[in-house]
């Protein structure tokens, strides 16, 4: 989603560190992961390494944005898998990422995601691709020559990788509403037997026991009537 580039580029941006020359590096003198040929590709065609090291946070996104998030159509993968391709994007190649992709959701592997990749894609568990494309990831660096001066570095971040995109792709936990306190003396399972209620007994006192008598001294008038005591009828 388009929404999380600025949280995945947070995240590459942890593995990518500062500045490096690495001597054994085919990618050569990078800041922030920015190449030297992609900053005069999209910042600054005659720049320097020195111009590379002053790179801004502006520049930084520019880069990345359209050299990688772009290239693997970022905007439009789901959550978390997003995040595991755009890194995979950033540290061996866009192409190589899209294929990779491809190759874990059975679409044609030509390095180019389009509708049939992003269809297959959304036909799947991010879960699965997420951790398919890590491995298959971890797979191609293992093979690489450079994997003894750097494989401990690369399983570190693609471990890191996997875990925040499978965070990124893991629904909301739905939000349910604390249980409210049972009376007290009850238990809180409604299968246990409950005492049955009892309607609460009628205070005792003066004002109770007058009400009782005036009931009583009706009810005899009454009946008294009933049974013919009446003087107007004969």
């Amino acid at each position: 989603m388009d929404r999380n580039f600025a949280r995945a580029l947070t995240l590459v941006l942890k593995h990518e560190g500062g500045w490096s020359d690495h001597p054994a590096d085919p990618g050569g003198a990078t800041m922030k992961g920015v190449t030297l040929a992609n900053f005069r590709r999209y910042v600054k065609a005659d720049a320097t390494k020195d111009d590379l090291r002053g790179i801004t946070d502006a520049q930084l996104a520019t880069v990345y944005r359209r050299f990688y998030w772009d290239a693997v159509h970022g905007a439009e993968l789901p959550d978390g898998v997003d995040h595991a391709v755009f890194d995979f994007a950033v540290n061996s190649g866009p192409g190589r990422a899209a294929k990779y992709l491809q190759g874990v959701v059975g679409a044609v592997q030509d390095g180019r995601i389009g509708p049939a990749t992003l269809n297959a894609v959304s036909a799947m568990m991010r879960a699965t691709v997420i951790n398919d494309l890590c491995d298959r990831r971890m797979a191609f660096l293992r093979g690489l020559a450079t994997w003894p001066t750097f494989g401990k570095g690369w399983t570190a971040r693609v471990s890191a990788v996997r875990s925040a995109a499978l965070k990124l792709a893991a629904p909301n936990a739905p939000e349910h509403a604390p249980p409210s306190p049972a009376p007290v003396g009850h238990p809180v399972d409604d299968k246990q037997p409950t005492a049955p209620t009892r309607p609460a007994p009628h205070p005792a006192g003066r004002g109770s026991g007058l009400a009782s008598f005036l009931q009583l001294i009706t009810r005899a008038i009454a009946a008294w009537f009933i049974r013919g005591h009446r003087p107007w009828h004969r």
